[in-house]
């Protein structure tokens, strides 16, 4: 079986609140202002922030944009810039499980929106090559989940067909776009109800 799977939020540990709150605490002193500010920061992962995991914004140019339309000082939007990939931890329970596949002989990919800085990161931090066969960031590919363009583009990078490959993606709406793109998609919740859904397949025993 050919699995693909999400970064943040499935191989690594991703808690957007509790990294606003780390990096700016004056700002975003408990969840509810965290949250306000993920939502001026992040504006829903489009925008700005859309325009970086596409990799067409540098960090320097998304800190002075958004610090302009947001009124945080840069100094504040580096601060969250710069803390994101330090929060992106290995889930233990999930680094297991790609183990476990890899030794059942499963072909494993990775799809994953993540500008450019970060993607280098965790190439830099973490043994991508040998928990997959190949993958595919955003910023590589110029196209951001949910748009169809990256699932054609991963199939091509992957020499696979969309039928042929099962993803796993902790957000429902990319879960949608790669079912209409004709792959297979569980929506991810945690490594134990994966391990189900995959024995459901077959792919474990």
């Amino acid at each position: 079986m050919k699995i693909v799977f999400d970064f943040a939020g499935v191989v690594f540990h991703w808690q957007p609140l509790a990294t606003l709150r780390a990096a700016i605490p004056h700002h975003a002193p408990d969840d509810e202002r965290a949250e306000h500010w993920g939502r001026q920061i992040f504006t829903g992962w489009g925008g700005d922030w859309g325009e970086f995991d596409r990799g067409r914004l540098d960090a320097d140019a998304l800190v002075v944009r958004t610090a302009a339309r947001t009124g945080l000082a840069e100094t504040d939007v580096r601060a969250v810039v710069d803390a994101i990939p330090r929060a992106l931890r290995p889930d233990p329970a999930t680094v297991a499980l790609i183990g476990d596949l890899r030794a059942a002989g499963h072909a494993l990919y990775f799809l994953s929106n993540m500008p450019a800085p970060y993607a280098r990161h965790l190439e830099a931090g973490h043994p991508l090559h040998e928990w997959f066969d190949a993958g595919l960031f955003s910023a590589d590919a110029r196209a951001i989940k949910p748009e169809p363009a990256i699932f054609r583009a991963a199939e091509q990078r992957f020499g696979a067909r969309g039928n042929d490959l099962l993803f796993l993606d902790d957000v429902l709406a990319n879960v949608r776009a790669a079912q209409a793109a004709g792959w297979r998609a569980v929506q991810y919740v945690d490594a134990a109800q994966v391990r189900r859904v995959l024995a459901e397949h077959g792919a474990l025993g």
